[in-house]
């Protein structure tokens, strides 16, 4: 029986599976040997298979500016429309499903970043096993900064189904990783402390670690409520954790009763916009700014005055070594230090190593060894 097989097999088990209390540990067991399945069969998705056919698809794109958003959506939700109106890009605009068959990027510039959209080809139930171009474009999302949900009005529930695909390949939309530290040893079996209270029984704990060949560590749990499937992604190790943002597309075409009876079903955690009609556009480069985390450090040339027009947009826990290689990949091995004025620091002009942590509006000024 080949991989593929005892995966089905092992789905259809717990499909007969009738989930209660007595059965819960048998099926977090069989949740991990699935995912220790997939990961052996699939291998790291980012790898060469995916490469290889990336190269001739237009899957592969590079990364570019001060941070990557994916369009994520159902086939003729607008997306193509939301990058035009967003960046200076020229994607085809159709009705009709699949006008978009390779990545397209985008520039937006907002507030002094360059932030890249990329629109990505329509995807559908089923996008992560394969159906559809789903694979190669759930794979793209794996390496933006912030993912963009777009829905069509009258399919608000297609939510649901985005997160699911983008969770089955790994992708984890609005959450963190666990709070849990695996120490391997050589020796002693393997030891559970629980520092908080957890939703997870020591014992199916154990077993899903001996399912991912560990069978003598420390599991120290600190994740409040950690779930199997929590630590299953932990030791499946593919996993990355990526915030989102929600647009609601074409609401021109329907009134404030029915916004209501979406905000009942889906909440209000959404930007009703709508592409065709160019409204809300700014709400949304807004939205992306904010959720990216942005803060601007003004780079100060020694003797000089430091530049205030024109500043250096980085990611927040940003430190002088992520400055210096945004510069120049090579500065961090000239680096002597750094001088800093601003939040970050005691008093003007401190002295700082490559480890200091910057805050927005920080003026740096980097001395190079002779």
């Amino acid at each position: 029986m080949g991989i593929p097989e005892k995966i089905k097999a092992i789905e259809d088990e717990i499909h007969k599976t009738q989930i209660n209390k007595a059965t819960e540990h048998h099926i977090g067991l069989l949740k991990a040997k699935i995912a220790r399945l997939k990961k052996d069969m699939e291998g790291d998705i980012h790898g060469k298979t995916i490469s290889s056919k990336s190269r001739s698809g237009g899957y592969n794109v590079r990364k570019a500016g001060d941070g990557t958003v994916v369009l994520i959506g159902l086939p003729s939700v607008g997306k193509s429309t939301l990058l035009n109106r967003l960046t200076n890009a020229n994607s085809k605009v159709g009705s009709y499903r699949f006008t978009t068959l390779t990545v397209v990027p985008g520039m937006m510039e907002y507030r002094g970043a360059r932030i890249q959209i990329l629109d990505m080809p329509g995807i559908i139930e089923g996008a992560a096993s394969g159906r559809g171009l789903g694979k190669r474009v759930l794979s793209v999302a794996r390496s933006a900064d912030l993912v963009l949900l777009v829905l069509d009005v009258f399919q608000p529930q297609h939510i649901d189904l985005l997160k699911r695909e983008l969770s089955v390949i790994g992708i984890k939309v609005d959450q963190k990783p666990p709070d849990i530290l695996i120490e391997k040893t050589e020796t002693g079996g393997i030891s559970v402390n629980s520092l908080v209270k957890s939703r997870l029984s020591e014992s199916l704990a154990k077993d899903i670690l001996r399912v991912y060949g560990v069978h003598n560590c420390r599991l120290t749990v600190r994740e409040p409520e950690l779930t199997d499937d929590q630590l299953i992604d932990m030791l499946a190790g593919n996993r990355v954790y990526v915030p989102s943002i929600v647009a609601l597309n074409k609401i021109d075409l329907v009134d404030n009763t029915l916004l209501m009876q979406i905000r009942r079903k889906i909440g209000n955690n959404f930007i009703p916009i709508s592409a065709d009609g160019n409204k809300n556009i700014e709400s949304v480069r807004d939205a992306i700014f904010q959720k990216l985390d942005f803060i601007r450090v003004f780079l100060k040339p020694k003797g000089q005055d430091a530049d205030l027009e024109e500043p250096l947009i980085v990611r927040s826990e940003c430190t002088v070594s992520d400055v210096c290689t945004k510069i120049r990949r090579t500065m961090t091995t000239d680096f002597k230090y750094a001088q800093v004025w601003g939040d970050s620091v005691k008093f003007g002009a401190q002295k700082v190593g490559l480890d200091h942590r910057l805050a927005d509006g920080d003026i740096v000024s980097i001395t190079k060894k002779n």
